[in-house]
């Protein structure tokens, strides 16, 4: 066994045992000769490893914003009375095991839930109930599962249209015979496509960048690992056009002439596993994939899908790659880009899932469809996943440039207030700011949008985002380790009432170390929504908490409400 096939084997012995034995991680060390405590370190390290024994049943309830807002508490609850169970705690149930998860990608099905990594949506306290029953008699989860449909609630008119257009299978692959590698990276270049995961890098560029390397062997790995909390639209690809972002892949791989290429895909779309092998195998006996290509001599490519074990850092490409290579997913020190040292050391281009299939349909549809639409530095459209107080939740297809305002009219936002701009790292905006443009000249997002109303407690939002942080940060960073535990106890505090400019301006400090210290972009973009709200809802951080606390009639001493940080830090640990 290779290293780098440890995360399939782990997750083999998982689907055996329900977890990871003592006696297995014995021997996957003596067959790597690794050391048992660096394979432990491994298992560890995601969230649905596990080194205890489990259930029958595991039970993955999300906890994200949006889950919070719409029945979690209740939800959790009722699965905690019906099962018998609690929430983190192995009860050596052989039934049930019972675990909080971060956002699994159904923000528009809230509350949801996997067990044994089958969907169930839109939980209320009897759903609960019924399912716990069915299963108590012997219905297997896949029996009585859901199947979350994507809601493609908007596109442009058909002309206008990017992604759900009509599709047939290698309709882009054909434009290949007849144009050069050099030729097909003009028009990817042409199009102004950057990176649709959220770090907008000219795609071309790096294409360019792997091409033109002298590694003996190139790489293509699709990072289709999207777990920012309230973010679903890489999902609605995957599911609804697979061959697209193949096709992707495919293009990149002649363009840079790898001959391999992994699709990593986040644990918590496990579900859509099949459908991703099946769409590869009908690649595969149609010619689109393995050796002479399309009938093009020495164009030989294959791709494996690779499952991922619940770590959000493995966004980040290096620490994918690390994770690829059967290591914790910990992102490296930024000493080569991927294209120089990737995968196993080989050059590597990684791109999310939206990225290939945008590459696809411009082979396909030609450039000056792009340049046409969108604006001068945003061409084309892009992938919305909309969730929260609205209407109609779920994926819009939008042309660059398109309001905020347009944007909550088409989905029907309820009293729109805190609008929560690409996941929790991203950015928050008030309504003072909705005829802001979504484009690169003013507003980038990388494909979410959290919309709460002014009944929903600001302070609540934050907390969640921070928690979120602090529990998926890798520990690598302590700023990042401990800096967002002490912005943590900040909040608590903030919500008890006790504010004071002192606080405002630490959480502030804190923020710039933690954004100018972290190796990675979970630490750097981390504080982003938390800096931001101080500013732009200034009087729920003053007018509010002083109306809390006349109404608690609470007395405080602010020097004895601080906190000592030193000690924070110390007791801090990942």
């Amino acid at each position: 066994m290779k290293r780098s096939r440890l995360l399939p084997h782990l997750w083999e012995i998982q689907n055996n045992y329900g977890y990871i034995p003592d006696h297995s991680i014995t021997e996957i060390s003596q067959k790597l000769n690794v050391s048992k405590i660096e394979i432990e370190s491994v298992v560890s390290f995601y969230h649905f490893f596990h080194l205890k024994p489990t259930g029958k049943y595991i039970i993955y309830l999300n906890n994200s914003i949006i889950s919070e807002y719409k029945g979690f508490r209740e939800v959790k609850a009722a699965f905690e009375k019906e099962t018998g169970c609690t929430f983190g705690v192995y009860d050596k149930n052989p039934l049930f095991t019972l675990f909080e998860t971060s956002c699994i990608g159904l923000s528009d099905f809230e509350p949801a839930a996997l067990i044994n990594f089958h969907p169930f949506t839109d939980l209320t306290p009897e759903k609960v109930k019924t399912i716990i029953n069915q299963l108590k008699s012997g219905v297997y989860p896949e029996e009585i599962a859901n199947n979350p449909v994507s809601k493609i609630q908007y596109t442009p008119e058909y002309s206008k249209t990017v992604f759900f257009r009509n599709y047939t299978i290698g309709n882009s692959l054909k434009v290949l015979k007849n144009n050069s590698a050099d030729e097909i990276l003009e028009k990817i270049s042409l199009s102004k496509l950057d990176g649709h995961g959220g770090a907008f890098f000219p795609t071309a560029t790096k294409w360019e960048y792997c091409k033109n390397s002298n590694s003996e062997q190139k790489i293509v790995i699709c990072n289709a690992d999207e777990g920012e909390p309230g973010t679903f639209k890489d999902k609605s690809l995957l599911r609804n056009l697979p061959g697209l972002v193949i096709e992707g892949m495919i293009i990149a791989a002649y363009v840079t002439g790898a001959e391999k290429g992994y699709i990593y895909l986040r644990a918590e779309y496990k579900y859509l596993l099949k459908k991703l092998e099946d769409t590869l195998k009908e690649f595969e006996e149609k010619g689109f994939l393995g050796e002479n290509i399309f009938g093009i001599n020495n164009f030989n490519f294959s791709i494996r899908v690779v499952l991922g074990a619940g770590a959000y850092v493995c966004g980040a490409e290096t620490a994918l790659i690390e994770s690829l290579e059967g290591k914790r997913g910990e992102p490296r020190v930024r000493k080569y880009f991927p294209t120089e040292y990737g995968y196993l050391g080989y050059s590597t281009i990684v791109n999310n899932v939206e990225t290939f299939a945008k590459a696809a349909r411009i082979i396909e549809l030609g450039t000056d469809f792009f340049t046409n639409l969108g604006t001068e530095k945003s061409k084309g459209t892009k992938i919305l996943s909309i969730s929260g107080d609205v209407a109609k939740p779920g994926i819009y297809e939008v042309e660059w440039g398109i309001t905020v305002q347009e944007i909550l009219d088409l989905c029907q936002a309820t009293s729109p207030y805190f609008i929560q701009i690409s996941g929790p790292s991203g950015e928050c905006i008030n309504n003072k700011e909705f005829e802001r443009k979504i484009c690169k000249e003013d507003l980038l997002c990388g494909g979410s949008i959290m919309v709460f109303n002014k009944s929903r407690g600001v302070f609540k939002i934050l907390r969640n985002f921070i928690q979120f942080f602090k529990t998926e940060s890798c520990g690598a960073c302590t700023p990042c380790r401990a800096g967002n535990q002490i912005l943590y106890e900040k909040i608590r505090k903030f919500e008890r009432g006790l504010c004071s400019q002192v606080d405002i301006d630490e959480v502030k400090n804190w923020g710039n170390i933690i954004k100018l210290t972290s190796r990675c972009g979970l630490g750097q973009f981390s504080t982003n929504t938390f800096i931001m709200a101080l500013d732009k809802f200034q009087d729920y951080f003053s007018l509010k908490t002083v109306e809390v606390n006349k109404n608690l009639n609470v007395e405080f001493d602010m020097e004895s409400a601080t906190y000592d940080y030193d000690e924070v830090i110390k007791n801090t640990q990942h």
